[in-house]
């Protein structure tokens, strides 16, 4: 954990407190804008978590100029070394923005926040190792990258920040990602029951909560695109005015080409077994191309190729449990968050693929806008590193051992 030098707070004395009031900033794959949670965390004499509430959200859409140029960011075919430190930087001022616009609608002042627990925008992941020179001859590397730069984000908005919350968990051996599912302990355990908590972002990520599950029990990976692909092509279409397809209704009026979803299902990425994590890098610009060359190809038109992006996105993630969960966790129930979690049509075809009674439902029945689920978990992570706890899960990134996550910023 690193501190800055002109620390004007003894970081410690938020161990010594019951009662917690920080917030969680999500800006993910789908590169529409920043979710901030404000949420109050009461603890148990021993450190532990007692409670969790949500006192706030705000959502700050991105303009489409910044999300244009975070699109370019997030493609080795198109990103610049200059625009990617400069957007470093810019992006912790859409940050504060939405910090003091969330304290603006919940009438809560920055003083009263403790901490601000900041996820930054990921524009590179890197599944496994790459091979890197090192001091001693070859060596291999564990990589993401998430921009927004925290002193920036703390200097504006004078709360002290959390933030790069994966290095540590890949310095420890793990794949960085995903995180949340510390947090979907917190939040969803359940003692009879076995849950599925399923977040279809820009990526689809699930994470497994068996009954009664020990943190050692628990794991998590991303299935695939969620609703990355749905969206480029949306956008393609329209030129920019619509940015998704709203409650699945194009989708809904298309037909699912059953030739064009087994080509993609092909992917070996999907055949491979957890940890795995994946990201724009894989389902970005150019898996888009590809998948409208071939549709093209079967003449397929726009309604189609929602339809079966849609499909390809449902199917992704009941294979992944087929796979990787039915045969070893009983599952009760399926709590879906995310955008793709206001996609009935996605619902639906997901729903359908489910073996009876299994229940499919969202996190908003749970007292969690389905939107905000992500910003509340990171506002949980970052109070855990706050109190000097341990918040990867070793059984789901495949690190090591249980790590401190993020760095402090004063």
């Amino acid at each position: 954990m690193l501190l800055s030098a002109a620390s004007r707070v003894d970081w410690r004395s938020y161990k010594e407190k019951r009662d917690h009031l920080v917030i969680g900033l999500m800006s993910g794959t789908s590169l529409d804008g920043v979710d901030a949670a404000l949420v109050s965390i009461r603890t148990e004499v021993t450190g532990e978590i007692d409670s969790v509430e949500l006192k706030g959200f705000h959502y700050l859409p991105y303009s489409d100029e910044l999300r244009e140029l975070l699109m370019k960011l997030c493609s080795v075919e198109t990103a610049r070394l200059d625009e990617l430190v400069i957007a470093h930087y810019g992006l912790a001022e859409w940050y504060a923005a939405a910090v003091r616009q969330l304290l603006q609608a919940t009438g809560c002042t920055a003083a009263e926040v403790d901490a601000v627990c900041a996820h930054g925008q990921t524009v590179w992941h890197v599944a496994g190792v790459v091979p890197f020179p090192g001091p001693q001859g070859p060596t291999n590397v564990r990589a993401s990258l998430q921009i927004g730069e925290l002193s920036t984000l703390a200097e504006r908005i004078g709360i002290p920040v959390v933030g790069n919350f994966r290095a540590r968990d890949l310095a420890a051996g793990g794949e960085g990602a995903p995180l949340v599912p510390y947090a979907d302990i917190v939040l969803f355990r359940h003692a009879d029951k076995g849950r599925l908590l399923q977040n279809i972002g820009g990526i689809a990520n699930v994470t497994v909560l068996p009954a009664a599950a020990t943190v050692d029990q628990v794991y998590a990976f991303d299935t695939g695109p969620g609703n990355m692909l749905i969206d480029e092509l949306v956008k393609r279409e329209t030129n920019g005015r619509a940015r998704y397809d709203e409650g699945g209704k194009i989708a809904a009026s298309g037909r699912v080409s059953r030739e064009l979803l087994e080509l993609f299902m092909q992917d070996e990425y999907y055949r491979r077994r957890p940890p795995k994590s994946t990201g724009r890098e894989v389902y970005g610009l150019a898996f888009a191309d590809r998948f409208v060359r071939e549709g093209r190809k079967l003449q397929l038109g726009f309604a189609d190729l929602i339809a079966t992006a849609t499909a390809l996105t449902a199917q992704t993630i009941t294979q992944a449990y087929r796979q990787h969960i039915f045969p070893e966790v009983q599952i009760g129930e399926v709590i879906v968050s995310g955008g793709g979690a206001h996609n009935q049509t996605l619902l639906a075809m997901i729903k359908d693929d489910l073996p009876p009674g299994v229940r499919l439902t969202t996190t908003a029945e749970f007292g969690v806008p389905d939107d905000a689920k992500e910003a509340v978990a990171f506002a949980i992570l970052g109070h855990e590193t706050l109190m000097d706890r341990p918040s990867n899960v070793p059984s789901v990134t495949g690190a090591a051992r249980p790590v401190i996550l993020g760095n402090l910023c004063w």
